[in-house]
């Protein structure tokens, strides 16, 4: 059977990392996290670099290469050749990449970047606007959500076991005020594919979520 290309879209904490690593280990597909590049970009900027500086931002993406390994189940990120792994999931780059990303030029500069992933097929990549902009002949499209609520249970339980104390309250309003900036930026907005699978979450576990994908690819396998 023909490997096929799978995107994986949809809100903040929804859980797209976790089940698409799955997803591309149950299938032996390659796992290209494509919010981690835009993360990596947000890294980069270090306090340093402000949104409105386009310029210095346009010398960052001339010296600017993302490459992905997988490490002891680990899906490491390396920013020209330095692992940043640890330092890339804070909520301050959440939100800093979220609002790189809408810039225009930033993503004309990545599309190709992430196009060259998804070329050769055999391939799970998750962001935003993967099965609408970056591969949106992808043979199989989903949309994964969940409650605004069982994200920000799902992000509370990681962000404990970091040592990072913050009131569930707090990052409902966090995850929706993130969920109203992805939906509504001009470039890109996050939304599903319209031959997109919408696959809500709230009420099954992530394993259970990427066992389910996996039966979508193993039909769309047989179709190609």
């Amino acid at each position: 059977m023909k490997k096929i290309r799978i995107a994986i879209d949809g809100p903040a904490g929804a859980g797209k990392s976790s089940v698409s690593r799955m997803v591309a280990g149950l299938l032996g597909y390659q796992y290209v996290d494509t919010g981690a590049i835009y993360r990596s970009l947000a890294y980069a900027m270090n306090d340093t670099v402000k949104l409105e500086d386009h310029a210095e931002i346009r010398q960052l993406l001339d010296n600017f290469d993302v490459s992905f390994r997988m490490k002891d189940d680990v899906n490491h990120i390396f920013l020209n050749g330095e692992d940043i792994t640890p330092f890339i999931r804070t909520e301050k780059v959440s939100m800093l990449a979220s609002s790189v990303s809408a810039l225009p030029f930033v993503r004309e500069a990545l599309l190709e970047m992430q196009k060259r992933y998804a070329r050769a097929g055999g391939v799970v990549m998750e962001g935003r606007d993967i099965g609408t902009v970056i591969i949106p002949d992808a043979e199989l499209k989903i949309f994964l959500t969940a409650s605004p609520e069982k994200r920000a249970a799902r992000r509370m339980l990681e962000l404990k076991a970091k040592g990072v104390e913050i009131t569930m309250e707090n990052l409902v309003e966090e995850i929706k005020r993130r969920d109203d900036q992805d939906l509504k930026r001009a470039i890109a907005p996050l939304k599903i594919a319209v031959d997109g699978v919408l696959v809500d979450n709230s009420d099954i576990d992530l394993f259970e979520t990427a066992e389910l994908i996996v039966k979508y690819a193993r039909e769309r396998e047989k179709l190609n």
